[in-house]
């Protein structure tokens, strides 16, 4: 049986403590501009009529919604979570919606997802990966229970490129955002978000990391001045 990580626990207990204003606190730290971001994600998804789609990290369900809203009534969706607190909320929001039965929840983490092997013909998971200790176990069981011929979306921060855009990037998420985010919700996890988005690999070494799981016809897509990115892998 797979048991997180000490560093494993500590995101997920952090998690817990903000799942609460995490929905409120995502629209205004971005602008609203997540929910684009995750628009377009959700447009390269692969799937056909009675497809099963898997979201990883699903949080409160805003992906999972969005499938929803995007694919035809057959496809059902899947939102697994390591966090008990996020998907009880996600529950909520979706019984609330016109999607109830096409959505179900499981809360397990990306390096054990509790599904066989080829079971989703795609595979997203939105501002997650970078929250994943074990990277490389978590893209293997993405790999294992995604379809041949199936998809993987993963979309993630990252670093602009260009050195103007970067420096008010860094400003913006090193002094503004943990303030921000402390005044409403916990100083200490939205100091972690930038922490963990500045450690994150290059767009280089995570597509070798994502070719080294097993995925091919990997490219990737920038969003917003390199602000975010869409990766994308196939398994074959």
């Amino acid at each position: 049986m797979f048991r997180l990580s000490d560093k494993g626990e500590k995101i997920q207990r952090m998690f817990g403590a903000i799942a609460p204003r995490y929905d409120f606190l995502n629209r205004l730290l971005s602008f609203g501009i997540d929910r684009r971001w995750r628009t377009k994600a959700v447009r390269l998804l692969k799937y056909r009529e009675g497809s099963r789609i898997l979201d990883v990290a699903t949080g409160t369900g805003d992906v999972a919604l969005e499938i929803a809203r995007s694919t035809p009534a057959s496809v059902k969706i899947t939102g697994a979570d390591f966090c008990v607190e996020m998907v009880e909320l996600g529950e909520q929001k979706v019984s609330a919606s016109p999607y109830a039965a096409r959505i179900d929840f499981k809360v397990a983490p990306c390096e054990d997802l509790p599904f066989a092997d080829n079971t989703f013909d795609s595979i997203t998971i939105a501002f997650g990966i970078r929250n994943v200790v074990d990277r490389k176990l978590g893209l293997a069981e993405m790999w294992r229970v995604l379809c041949p011929g199936g998809r993987m979306i993963i979309l993630e921060f990252s670093t602009p490129r260009s050195t103007f855009f970067r420096q008010i990037y860094y400003f913006y998420f090193r002094r503004l955002l943990p303030v921000v985010g402390g005044l409403f919700s916990r100083y200490n996890a939205y100091k972690y978000l930038p922490d963990s988005v500045l450690e994150f690999p290059s767009h280089e070494e995570f597509t070798s990391m994502i070719h080294e799981a097993g995925f091919r016809n990997i490219h990737i897509k920038e969003l917003t001045f390199g602000i975010a990115t869409i990766y994308i892998g196939e398994k074959e």
